[in-house]
């Protein structure tokens, strides 16, 4: 008999079991929900949904918005757009006691707006970054801790390969999920900034002051941050103006990004290779996630169990603050022990439904889970930003990490506090997108 606890047992026992085994997370979803579908129905059935749904869902134009801003990240960074845009950010703040945290903060966000990517924006904030610190005797705890945690902004700074995953998942526009988007995640960012300072202020010698540049001197530097500019703005002006799809300014956003690495002579056949293995890559593992997710998604549908704990869920006798902050503890200790892509792609075919029968916003929900998301690439044991930044640093231990990231974790609460009170931080800017 199909019931809701079938679903709830496949659900929470057979999927982690599998998780525990080692198994990877998108094979783990797929084999769960093939498994529960020829158990609740029949083995046709099951067969059936693994040529369908994936047929269906592959087959889609709208995913290859998903290669697209993969590639334009990675030919930013073979062709060192980082490199320049965090010289440009260090001119203006680096005189600033912590000054170089702050840059760093800064330069991810900026990365982050043309990558998309937060582990892509570790590793290469690691390389450009930590290497100063090091040299102007910053703290370990400030410059690690900045670099890992400025790094999570990949993934709320439009384009966002896990706004776009979560578009393509639940049917929203991804466009105005990405116009949602850039204000929490610009707030998210100066209040990272704001906790550089303050560490400053309790800690002075963990950021001493770098060297004063002239005003000519920090204008001379603005044409290094150009680059990021004129890619973000291609970008958010097209979807704004309707001329591009997200997957049409993508495109667009590559082939500038791949003209300016050529004129600047930055890019070498060499990068450009690696750009692209690494853009198959990472597109494959995404893709890998998604099929994963289409068919243990489907599997959970037949089992009724979105549905009824949604229903379950809006009649509980307590407000509906008190029943989407209990989502997200879920997800930020979900977010803790696995990838945030893969706990997104498992745990939305429950929750979704229930935020629409609380009468959530589903663009405003998905900003919610994508920040509260990202506090575990940088919270342990996972904490996969953390991982990265000490493996590329010889003599930075991981727990030194993880000391530093705990400073700024108020600021996704705070962000989220914000959202919650200020709704108009992400609808009104996704109202303008009119698709």
């Amino acid at each position: 008999m199909i019931t809701p606890l079938t679903g709830l047992i496949g659900t929470l026992l057979m999927l982690f079991v599998m998780l525990f085994l080692r198994i990877p997370v998108g094979f783990a979803m797929g084999l769960m929900g093939f498994l529960g579908m020829a158990y609740v129905v029949n083995w046709n059935a099951a067969l059936g949904l693994i040529g369908t749904d994936l047929w269906n869902t592959f087959s889609s134009y709208g995913l290859t918005v998903i290669p697209m801003f993969i590639f334009m990240g990675q030919i930013c960074f073979y062709s060192e757009v980082n490199q320049r845009l965090y010289n440009a950010a260090y001119k203006w703040f680096g005189r600033v006691r912590g000054g170089l945290g702050i840059t760093t903060v800064m330069a991810c966000a900026g990365f982050a707006a043309i990558c998309g990517s937060n582990t892509a924006t570790a590793a290469t904030m690691t390389a450009v970054a930590l290497p100063e610190m090091k040299k102007y005797k910053y703290d370990p705890i400030l410059s690690s801790g900045s670099i890992a945690a400025g790094s999570t902004l990949g993934v709320v700074i439009p384009p966002s390969v896990v706004l776009v995953v979560y578009g393509i998942y639940t049917g929203e526009s991804i466009g105005k999920l990405f116009f949602g988007s850039f204000v929490p995640g610009l707030v998210l960012a100066v209040i990272m900034a704001a906790i550089v300072y303050i560490m400053c202020i309790v800690h002075p010698t963990w950021g001493p002051q770098g060297p004063k540049f002239s005003l000519m001197a920090r204008i001379k530097a603005l044409p290094d941050a150009i680059d990021m500019v004129l890619m973000f703005g291609i970008i958010m002006f097209s979807l704004y103006a309707g001329w591009f799809t997200p997957s049409e300014a993508g495109a667009a956003g590559t082939v500038v990004a791949i003209i300016i690495s050529l004129v600047r002579r930055k890019l070498t056949w060499k990068g450009f290779l690696n750009a692209v293995v690494d853009t198959v890559r990472i597109s494959c593992m995404i893709f890998l996630l998604v099929a994963g997710a289409v068919i243990f998604g489907r599997f959970l549908a037949v089992t009724r169990l979105p549905y009824e704990a949604a229903e379950w869920v809006s009649n509980l006798p307590v407000s509906n603050w008190m029943i989407l902050w209990s989502m997200l503890v879920i997800y930020v200790i979900g977010g803790c022990v696995m990838d945030a892509l893969a706990f997104l792609l498992i745990t939305v075919p429950i929750f979704f439904p229930v935020a629409q029968r609380l009468g959530y916003d589903p663009i405003w929900f998905g900003v919610i889970i994508t920040i509260v998301t990202t506090m575990g690439a940088i919270t342990p044991p996972v904490g996969i930003n953390a991982y990265v930044v000490s493996g590329m640093s010889k003599d930075i231990q991981l727990s030194t990490v993880f000391r530093g990231v705990v400073w700024f974790l108020p600021s996704y609460v705070i962000t989220i506090i914000l959202i919650e009170i200020f709704p108009e931080l992400v609808t009104y800017f996704a109202g303008l997108i009119k698709y």
